[in-house]
């Protein structure tokens, strides 16, 4: 895009007039302070008495130097406005014979009457009133939206001194602000304190919470991190020697009775061993039979048999 120019009047294409009115009356207070000053009390005419002595314009040829210079003021400032005009708005305006009425009709077209304009005020009013900082909003968004609704106004002619726009924007902050609130409120005068200056503070506080919460959250991470590795450390060494520990009980569990077992056998054969040769064997105690012992006795093994399909 093509920049701005000291030596161009700002363009109006119809779009944001209050825009454009603000930079259009910087401009021609540049040129010249008089210029701005014929734009908003109208012309120069130079006047004469007549016989009765009613005031009369002069005649172009009576006009004397400075007359005829403060003459040219008017048609410098109308052609300052049609300069920064585009040619639908250039055609809106074309029949003004004075830079006074090119501003006043290009006001009542985008600003509307005093009726609409009164409207307008109460409206921005409002808005004014009931500004808060949002929570998600950043300082600078605040400021902007804030800064906006305050043009606005004094753009319809309705304007704030600055201690004023400072006290709104400090009763604006949300409780999380209260601390530096306070702070600003017994540390500063707030009908000196500027406004830039009371914006610069709020953002190096917004910067400082920033930082303390990336801090925060560095920490969190880091423990949580820390606290898995230890968590998972100690879950396997546990299971690994409860796994040790169930295999040793079994072990010693399954050894026992491998124990017993053999002792009972040996008995066993020590016992057959001392009756062999004679018919007097040990009697079984299932089967009431000579020559082997109750646990291999087939017919408990039978019955063994059939109480597990029965079960």
């Amino acid at each position: 895009m093509e920049g701005q120019s000291t030596t161009r009047p700002p363009l109006f294409d119809g779009n944001d007039y209050p825009y454009w009115k603000t930079r259009m009356r910087i401009y021609l207070q540049a040129l010249d302070y008089e210029i701005w000053e014929v734009v908003c009390d109208g012309p120069f005419m130079p006047l004469t008495k007549n016989k009765v002595g009613d005031d009369i314009p002069k005649l172009s040829s009576q006009w004397s130097e400075l007359e005829k210079k403060k003459m040219s003021l008017n048609s410098k400032a109308m052609n300052a406005l049609f300069c920064a005009l585009d040619k639908k708005e250039f055609h809106r305006v074309s029949s003004c014979e004075s830079a006074y009425e090119i501003w006043k009709k290009l006001e009542v077209v985008y600003e509307g009457t005093n009726q609409v304009k009164e409207c307008k005020i109460s409206r921005f009013t409002r808005q004014y009133e009931m500004f808060q900082m949002e929570s998600y909003e950043s300082v600078h968004d605040m400021y902007t939206r804030f800064i906006g609704i305050a043009n606005s106004l004094e753009a319809l002619g309705k304007t704030f001194t600055n201690s004023e726009k400072v006290k709104k924007i400090i009763i604006s902050l949300p409780k999380e602000w209260r601390p530096k609130r306070t702070t600003i409120e017994e540390a500063k005068n707030l009908n000196t304190l500027s406004l830039d200056d009371l914006i610069g503070s709020l953002i190096s506080y917004e910067e400082d919470i920033a930082n303390e919460r990336i801090d925060e959250d560095k920490k969190k991470k880091s423990f949580a991190f820390k606290s898995s590795i230890v968590k998972s450390d100690d879950d396997g060494s546990d299971f690994e020697g409860e796994g040790i520990e169930m295999i040793a009980r079994k072990f010693r569990r399954i050894f026992k009775k491998q124990i017993k077992r053999t002792n009972f056998k040996d008995l066993m054969r020590e016992n057959l061993k001392v009756d062999k040769g004679k018919n007097e064997a040990i009697v079984c105690l299932e089967c009431k039979k000579h020559g082997h012992i109750r646990s291999e006795c087939s017919l408990l093994n039978k019955l063994k048999k059939k109480a597990m399909v029965a079960t």
